[in-house]
């Protein structure tokens, strides 16, 4: 979550950008183009097609930047946005086309037990597979709320639409996740 005090900051650094100032855009990179790429990564599961999403948000931002009206954004909403739609899109291109469950990465060292890795990642898989399985904005608002970390307020901004609607969004993903986990509880431990 981005403070007030660096909203302000960064909407300075991309003025400064627009003005010549490259330093401004090595700094506003350096904060943002990270969080860009979590989320263009966890959203598209391709990091190549990531990198490229992630790479065509910052470009968005640099020519924008002589346009910008501080104080109607945040920079990090607005490029949080960019990017949740240019991942959208790409989505929308290659619908149809299925996941395979062996392309989830093994989950890191360090788990008590080979049995125990197996069964969390068929949890994780079957989780997750249900969210991408939601409509497109009650998993972006899932996502968003329950994977990054995001108040329902940023999820508004982001997604331009009131708190109630995040709200309904959310109440109603989660139905639907519930409903379609419910079968996998008991057999593999999801109560």
């Amino acid at each position: 979550m981005v403070s007030e005090s660096e909203a302000e900051e960064d909407a300075a650094l991309l003025a400064a950008y627009a003005r010549g100032d490259i330093a401004a855009a090595r700094i506003l990179t350096e904060r943002h183009a990270g969080r860009c790429l979590a989320l263009a990564r966890r959203m598209l599961g391709d990091p190549a097609e990531a990198e490229d999403v992630a790479q065509e948000a910052m470009l968005r931002l640099w020519r924008i930047a002589p346009q910008w009206r501080a104080g109607e954004a945040r920079v990090s909403t607005w490029l949080w946005r960019v990017t949740a739609n240019l991942c959208t899109d790409r989505l929308r291109r290659r619908r149809g086309r299925m996941v395979d469950i062996d392309s989830v990465p093994e989950p890191a060292d360090g788990r008590p037990s080979a049995q125990a890795r197996l069964e969390s990642e068929e949890r994780r898989a079957a989780v997750l597979a249900a969210i991408a399985a939601l409509p497109d904005r009650q998993r972006q608002a899932i996502e968003m709320r329950h994977l990054d970390g995001l108040s329902n307020i940023e999820i508004a901004e982001i997604m331009d639409v009131s708190v109630e609607a995040v709200e309904s969004l959310l109440g109603r993903g989660r139905r639907r996740l519930a409903v379609a986990l419910a079968d996998l509880r008991e057999g593999m431990g999801l109560s």
